[in-house]
């Protein structure tokens, strides 16, 4: 198989230098280099903007740019978010140039918000479906209770929705939860919620960008069908110490980092923990039920940085998270525990063999654990389940010539499954809860494609993708009769291969310039996911369990295709799109009708669980304004998605969960003056779907529900308005240059801003869940029934107190 990969590489890359060759009179060179900061830290996503041309190119996860120009003089500025802009003058005439930028920090809150680092990138990129962010952007967007997270700020963006009011999970074109893949520092994430899904697990303080991939996919990643939301921890500056905190209405988190070897070796270290338990213990009765009861979270995250030399750089990085919840009642002598939690270690070797040449190699480690510990009396019931990954990636870069750039990679992951343990014990009695259930499996993959320019306005992606997944012993095959009893049994030794997967995953990307601010982009991709989440809830929790393509379950699949047209006005003051999506989904699972977690005790997980399809499709619309002292976004999706499952409702198609015929997202910033900037957010959504009963019988004095088709109803509609409004005090200091004797204006080292928000400015009460209360009367043998909603969260003002030295 490496073999064909290697003569597929090779007959691709002669055919695209064919291509390319005859197009080489245009003379057109190379413009490429580095961007860092005065710290000698790379600056991903900074925006570099020929003038003349009134066209630009971002930076790479690097710091590395490479834009294509005809001889003549030009003048490029570089610009990134926080940073003094640094403007170069070049000629160009005889070949290919190295320009490098080294952008100094203002040292002072900004003035103008920007919304996105790039100019004119959405035009010409053959990207589609992507957005980047970096940490300055993230931090103007109001958010829930003043805690900065980054799931929340995603789901402002079209194409994205929430699960339900204040979860952090995120569903993205229809797709469920565990169809995004989240890398943390290239680690697998599998649970990103804290405090049951309103928070995530992100510390603001320790992230320096994100970009979130929706469709039009890259060969590099795979494994799921939906999106990919990929987030790289800050290593601290290797010059100078810094130490940035905040302190807010539920939570306080500081961060501190800075040179152990200057110019060689940094660090950075965050920590954030919430204190309601603490805030709430002193005022909760002794007497109430929920004395002794707390709950709290924390997260800690490390990275350390080594540029070795010139040409080889090593960084390791480590997070680890925890939510703790207790609930005890005295009265009935009945306690709960439910910890979960992540942890992630990676270890990353960038090894450059020059400017057009590098790989970077890298081992993860993603760990995932829930646990439940219930007791009353003497009775106690424990529930673990959890997942384990290793996993070795290697990814190169290759620039063949000034139009080619060249990607290829290969990708390895052990997984160690806990779909479910169970326990239990009466006294010193212990039932027989069955042997504990583990599932392993082995997911490969290996990689080519190439970026290529056939002309000015043609920009070419394709790529390649072999991905495999093998179900390996020890395992036990339980097999079940029509009724659902166990009739047999099949052992697969440890190291036995139970099932093997082998998939072919294309991958194509067109952008097509209509004029100099406009261009059509098109994208076809092909993923495989070999491991789901099986929910029975409507919205993800920590009890959910993670299973694997199994003998029994195939591996989801997926198509999607990508149409969209892009363009910029007003001098790229603002950029818009209009893009729509289809996508086809086979082989998704779901519990069978009547099927509980607990049928997994003595039997294998997915043994419950059927085998469906499902297709997404839709048109979303985003406007932004970039520049200037307004600025901000708007958004609106239209989309259907539906499901068919031979043995759900009868086999009819269904609305799914996720389906939202509209929404729509609006985000406004708008700076004052150099103290005050505030900012606003509003959003719209049409309601989850439900299954609500059609009618109700008295059987035997017992209320009997028959329900109506799958989904067939909805929740009132969601909105939503936030408000947030920031203070920063001047953070400048006049001093007398002993050169020139003049006053001058130089950035404070201690510097600080206070952040007022209000969550739902006009206390709208949305939908959390619906539950129905019955008064039957028995004599008239009637029932009444009246549907009530539950909602979870009011007006919430909240304040932070942010600072940085």
């Amino acid at each position: 198989m490496v073999k064909l990969l290697l003569q597929i590489s090779l007959i691709l890359s002669l055919l695209l230098m064919g291509f390319v060759s005859p197009l080489s009179a245009q003379k057109t060179f190379s413009v490429w280099g580095k961007v860092i900061d005065e710290n000698g830290e790379s600056l991903p996503g900074a925006t570099i903007f020929i003038v003349e041309k009134q066209k630009g190119a971002n930076a790479n996860e690097n710091g590395e740019y490479n834009i294509k120009l005809k001889p003549g003089k030009y003048t490029i500025e570089c610009s990134y978010v926080g940073y003094n802009k640094q403007v170069k003058k070049i000629k160009l005439n005889g070949g290919d140039k190295k320009v490098n930028f080294y952008l100094v920090s203002t040292g002072v809150m900004i003035d103008e918000v920007q919304v996105t680092g790039t100019q004119d990138e959405n035009v010409e990129s053959v990207r589609i479906s992507e957005i980047s962010l970096n940490m300055k952007q993230i931090n103007e967007i109001p958010q829930f209770l003043g805690e900065v997270d980054i799931i929340k700020t995603i789901q402002f963006l079209p194409g994205v929705s929430s699960a339900t009011e204040g979860t952090s999970g995120f569903y993205v074109r229809g797709g469920s939860p565990d169809q995004n893949l989240i890398l943390l520092d290239g680690s697998t994430i599998y649970n990103s919620s804290h405090l049951f899904g309103f928070f995530s697990i992100f510390n603001s303080t320790s992230v320096d960008d994100i970009t979130l991939i929706k469709g039009g996919m890259p060969a590099k990643y795979g494994g799921r069908l939906s999106s990919v939301l990929e987030i790289n921890q800050s290593s601290g500056s290797k010059t100078d110490w810094n130490v940035k905190g905040s302190i807010g209405t539920i939570s306080s988190k500081i961060s501190f980092g800075g040179p152990i070897i200057k110019n060689k070796m940094s660090f950075l270290f965050s920590a954030r923990r919430t204190y309601i338990d603490i805030l709430l213990a002193p005022i909760i009765p002794k007497s109430s039920s929920f004395s002794g009861s707390s709950y709290f979270f924390y997260d800690l995250n490390l990275k350390f940085d080594y540029q070795i030399n010139k040409k080889n750089s090593i960084a390791l990085s480590g997070y680890y998270g925890i939510d703790k919840f207790n609930f005890n009642n005295s009265d009935i002598g009945f306690n709960m525990q439910i910890p979960w939690g992540n942890a992630m270690a990676s270890l990353q070797w960038l090894h450059t063999f020059n400017e057009n040449f590098f790989i970077k190699t890298m081992v993860n480690y993603s760990h995932y654990e829930f646990s439940f510990i219930g007791s009353q009396n003497e009775f106690e019931f424990k529930l673990l389940s959890g997942i384990n990954d290793f996993n070795f990636r290697s990814d190169g870069f290759y620039k063949l010539n000034s139009r080619n750039i060249l990607r290829f990679g290969i990708q390895g992951t052990y997984h160690y499954f806990t779909p479910s343990s169970v326990s239990a014990r009466s006294g010193e009695t212990q039932f027989d809860t069955g042997d504990i259930q583990h599932m392993y499996g082995l997911e490969t993959g290996a990689y080519i494609s190439d970026e290529f320019d056939l002309s000015e306005k043609w920009k070419f992606y394709t790529g390649l993708r072999f991905s495999s997944f093998t179900q390996f012993g020890e395992f036990t095959r339980y097999i079940k009769d029509d009724l659902g009893s166990t009739v047999d049994s099949k052992y697969w030794g440890k190291g036995e291969a139970v099932v093997t997967y082998p998939r072919l995953e294309p991958r194509v990307s067109i952008r097509f310039k209509t004029t100099k601010n406009s261009s059509i982009k098109a994208a076809y991709t092909l993923n495989y996911q070999y491991i789901q989440l099986a929910s029975i809830s409507t919205v993800s929790l920590p009890t959910d369990v993670w299973i694997p393509s199994s003998d029994k379950i195939k591996p989801q699949q997926s198509q999607q295709f990508n149409l969209g047209y892009f363009f910029n006005f007003n001098k790229n003051m603002f950029e818009a799109s209009v893009e729509g999506y289809y996508k086809i989904m086979n082989n998704l699972v779901e519990y069978a009708e009547g099927s509980e977690p607990s049928d997994d005790v003595n039997d294998n997980p997915d043994n419950q669980l059927v085998e469906g399809d499902g297709e997404t499709y839709g048109i979303e619309f985003f406007l932004k304004k970039v520049t200037g002292k307004v600025n901000g976004w708007i958004g609106y999706t239209y989309s259907f998605s539906n499901r068919q499952f031979p043995d759900i409702n009868d086999g009819n198609p269904y609305p799914a969960k996720y389906d939202r015929r509209h929404d729509v997202s609006v985000i406004v910033n708008y700076t004052i003056n150099k103290k005050w900037q505030i900012g606003g957010a509003f959003v719209y959504a049409t309601g989850n779907t439900i299954t609500l009963p059609e009618s109700r019988y008295v059987i035997e004095g017992r209320i009997v529900n028959e329900y109506g088709q799958r989904n067939s109803s909805r929740m009132s509609d969601f909105n939503r308005l936030d408000f947030t409004a920031t203070f920063t005090p001047r953070n400048m200091k006049k001093k007398i240059n002993p050169v020139t004797g003049e006053k001058e204006y130089v950035p404070r080292r201690f510097k600080s801003k206070w952040n007022f928000s209000i969550y739902n400015v006009y206390n709208q009460a949305n939908p959390y869940f619906i539950f129905f209360e019955n008064s039957v009367d028995s004599q008239k043998g009637t029932i009444s029934t009246q549907a009530k909603q539950v909602s979870l969260f009011p007006i919430l003002p909240a304040i932070t107190w942010s600072f940085e030295f």
